[in-house]
């Protein structure tokens, strides 16, 4: 479950950078990429899928 919230959160921290939203690190890369939005996209689904993956095999 530890793991798919990082992968979330790391995912919509892409998705911010992709789009512009998250300027910081100022000298990131990332900035205004959009292919960082699609793999951020990928990575925080995959997160959240971890998540209710790990929640069903726990209950």
């Amino acid at each position: 479950m530890i793991a798919g919230a990082i992968a979330a959160i790391v995912g919509l921290f892409w998705i911010g950078q992709g789009t512009g939203i998250v300027r910081w690190p100022a000298s990131s890369f990332m900035i205004d990429q959009y292919n960082w939005v699609l793999t951020g996209t990928v990575t925080a689904v995959a997160g959240l899928v971890a998540i209710l993956i790990a929640r069903r095999m726990r209950g």
